[in-house]
């Protein structure tokens, strides 16, 4: 529950894709209550997108030098704002600005890209794994927090951060699984 007089982040998303129908408005709610578990507070931003095969090739090239589609991507923006100052120029974050959670003025937590073709084809593969029944509804869930955990600095490059990262997945998702269960008000993608 948010404490009074602290405002919740802000969800863009956009659907830039065909292949998989996606109700936008239950992603952008659902990426809302992540946040919101996690403890980010304040007037952040997030942009949550659904693109196809060929954007997220590409994008997965340009970013990470592999080829192919990948199921998600993330681009953290706040911890480069707040860190190192203003891109590109890597000047300070401005006069009295304070931190992103504190400040009046709108921080940019990010971006989630998310491919639903590759989410649906993958899907079955999660089976059982992790209270996963297999869905595209589950998948795409695991997919935004698993984004958004990237957003706010989890890795999973080394087994070690894998391990800790899967636990804060799993406590998430089993924290808003009941809000999965309305399979009418979400895409499955048939």
């Amino acid at each position: 529950m948010l404490e009074s007089g602290r405002s919740r982040p802000e969800v863009f998303v956009s659907n830039e894709q065909d292949d998989v129908p996606i109700e936008v408005e239950r992603w952008q709610r659902f990426a809302v209550e992540v946040l919101d578990v996690i403890g980010v507070r304040g007037n952040g931003e997030l942009s949550l997108l659904f693109v196809d095969e060929t954007a997220m090739a590409a994008l997965n090239h340009q970013y990470m030098g592999k080829q192919g589609p990948t199921d998600v991507l993330s681009f953290p923006i706040a911890e480069v704002a707040v860190e190192s100052g203003r891109s590109p120029d890597s000047g300070g974050a401005g006069p009295d600005v304070g931190s992103p959670e504190e400040s009046k003025l709108p921080y940019l937590l990010g971006d989630v890209v998310i491919a639903p073709a590759v989410a649906s084809r993958q899907s079955q593969d999660h089976l059982g794994d992790r209270g996963h029944r297999g869905t595209l509804v589950d998948e795409l869930a695991l997919l935004i927090v698993h984004g958004i955990l990237h957003i706010r600095g989890m890795d999973h490059e080394i087994e070690e951060e894998a391990v800790i990262m899967e636990a804060r997945e799993d406590e998430i998702l089993s924290q808003l699984r009941p809000t999965l269960s309305d399979d009418a008000a979400i895409s499955e993608g048939s």
